[in-house]
């Protein structure tokens, strides 16, 4: 979980010593801190945070033009789209660049009286979050910013109220004025929010997108669908099941969980050397884990190293373990002791007990003789690659996470060889 949320003094702290201060007018005035965090409808002539970078320090203006673009504040030919798709990848592929959009984004979206620019200034910032983290410098300054905007819909609506009305005061006469829109037009901003802090939480952890390939349009499509549409990856057992409801109503485990343990079996990965151990092409399983999402199983795959890769991550990406957090200390106290190590499973809620005994009846396969002799994964080895994908360890004491992940790999090792799963035959 992140650190409690940085206060709003602490917020201006950060500020003062890391925004790039601008000037203005001849005599070259320095701007406010609010004033360079509030929207602004012109360019601007150097990053928003201190870099010595030249590259750097070119993008980010152009950069910001894009993010102009995409929130509909900047006439462009480029749809929405391909727009996001530029902005990404050019974070995507330079870290240098990644906060300066952040704060970019922070900044669009402060004081912003137009709600469709709002809205799409927040809808870029939780595609953005989707593919890359910012520094961990920089993490508890957007943290502080999205939490403030957990539960402001009322207050922002408010806000724009009051902005417009001081606009309208000060530009009475026959100036041009961008247009104003007040009217909720799309998702309420507290609904990006919720979805942008909980998707900080998890790439803050994994880091966002990994691979050679360049960001794709199907994939800024995707993230942009997951506000809306919880994906299969990352949420949580209860949420899976409730999605798959209209399309699999009779299913009692995750489509995905069958799917993607059937497809290794499929392909032969009882008999492929080093299974679970030896990872997938991290670009193939990126394509694999898009498909999934949209419930295809392509017909191509041919490596059972690419399915098995996926699966891993759905188990390590679940919102909560499959072994919820309030079962860890029993589980890794039994961790020799086959009678108590089963008799945790019994007690675990009825969802998480079913994906856990189809987990074990999975590995069981891949523990006989037979399969071993080729695959070199006998039960330890099966024990130590899936038991940090269903046990968390919550400390941050190295010694204990390196006494603890001996216990996981135990106890896991215990439920592979003596827990009975023949009941879980042909469930779906």
């Amino acid at each position: 979980t992140l650190r409690k949320p940085i206060s709003q003094s602490s917020m201006a702290d950060w500020a003062s010593k890391n925004l790039n201060m601008h000037t203005q007018g001849i005599f070259r005035r320095r701007i406010s801190i609010s004033n360079m965090l509030s929207w602004n409808g012109g360019s601007i002539k150097k990053p928003m945070l201190i870099t010595s970078n030249r590259t750097i320090k070119k993008e980010a203006c152009e950069m910001f033009k894009l993010v102009q673009s995409y929130m509909g504040d900047r006439q462009t030919r480029m749809d929405q789209n391909h727009v996001a798709l530029v902005t990404v990848t050019k974070c995507w592929s330079m870290q240098g660049l990644r906060d300066e959009l952040y704060i970019q984004l922070i900044r669009q979206t402060t004081d912003n009286t137009c709600y469709r620019s709002l809205a799409w200034g927040w809808e870029l910032m939780a595609i953005s979050l989707a593919f890359f983290s910012p520094s961990p410098k920089f993490q508890s300054y957007l943290e502080g910013y999205i939490y403030r905007h957990l539960d402001s819909d009322e207050n922002i609506a408010q806000r724009i109220k009051e902005l417009v009305d001081l606009k309208n005061k000060k530009n009475s006469k026959s100036r041009k004025k961008r247009k104003q829109n007040t009217e909720d037009e799309g998702l309420p901003i507290s609904t990006y929010a919720k979805y942008c802090y909980r998707k900080l939480q998890k790439v803050a952890v994994t880091g966002g997108k990994k691979g050679l390939r360049k960001p794709t349009v199907e994939e800024i499509t995707h993230a942009r669908n997951a506000i809306v549409t919880p994906s299969l990856f990352g949420s949580s057992l209860e949420e899976i099941m409730l999605r798959q409801q209209d399309m699999y109503p009779g299913n009692k485990l995750p489509w995905v969980q069958t799917q993607l343990s059937q497809q290794v079996l499929a392909l032969g990965g009882e008999q492929t050397e080093g299974i679970f151990r030896i990872p997938g092409d991290i670009d193939e399983v990126n394509a694999l884990k898009l498909q999934v999402d949209q419930w295809r199983i392509p017909s191509s795959l041919s490596d059972p190293n690419i399915p098995a890769s996926l699966l891993k991550l759905w188990y390590r990406e679940l919102e909560e373990p499959v072994i919820p957090q309030q079962f860890y200390k029993e589980c890794i106290s039994n961790y020799e002791n086959p009678d108590a190590a089963v008799a945790v499973v019994q007690l675990l809620p009825e969802l998480n007990r079913l994906v856990l005994c189809y987990l074990i009846h999975f590995l069981q396969i891949f523990a006989q003789p037979s399969n071993v002799g080729r695959t070199k994964m006998d039960v330890n080895n099966l024990a130590m690659v899936m038991a940090p994908n269903c046990l968390r360890c919550q400390s941050d004491d190295p010694r204990i996470i390196f006494e603890n992940t001996r216990k996981e790999m135990s106890f896991l090792r215990m439920l592979i060889v003596h827990l009975d799963t023949s009941f879980i035959k042909g469930l779906v």
